[in-house]
């Protein structure tokens, strides 16, 4: 196992843990993440803010790895986040989402590049209209 490897398993870890100084440890000060619901979210305190906005809204959440590839400083995990939204959910445009209360297994993967020991650049993958669905917040479909 690779030093990109290792540094994503201490991410998960401090994910399940909701240890937010682990969490922010792993990145580099400059690192920048991309993320289906807020875009380039910049800087290891804003990146811990982002997943801690997540652990507020559901407490509960973990992730379910499937598969861990590594290559040279590049680690990608499958996986499906898991958790019950009993927090309030913040949303892109600055407002909240009251909780649901509906638990949510989303399909999730991630691909991280690796420098002097620390996440440079980090792309999270999840299809928001699985995640707001599982939430029940779309509008049914009529069915003709």
């Amino acid at each position: 196992m690779g030093q990109a490897r290792d540094v994503m398993d201490r991410l998960m870890t401090a994910m399940d843990t909701k240890d937010r100084e682990a969490l922010a440890g792993c990145y580099a000060a400059g690192a920048v993440i991309q993320t289906p619901d807020q875009g380039e979210v910049s800087g290891r305190e804003a990146i811990a803010n982002y997943f801690f906005h997540f652990w507020e809204a559901m407490p509960d959440v973990r992730y379910e790895q499937l598969a861990t590839h590594e290559a040279g400083n590049v680690v990608i995990v499958e996986g499906f986040v898991v958790g019950t939204n009993t927090g309030p959910l913040s949303l892109p445009t600055g407002g909240t989402l009251p909780p649901t209360g509906r638990r949510v297994r989303v399909r999730s993967c991630d691909v991280a590049k690796v420098e002097a020991g620390l996440i440079s650049t980090h792309h999270a993958y999840f299809d928001q209209l699985e995640l707001l669905g599982q939430l029940g917040l779309l509008p049914e479909l009529s069915k003709q």
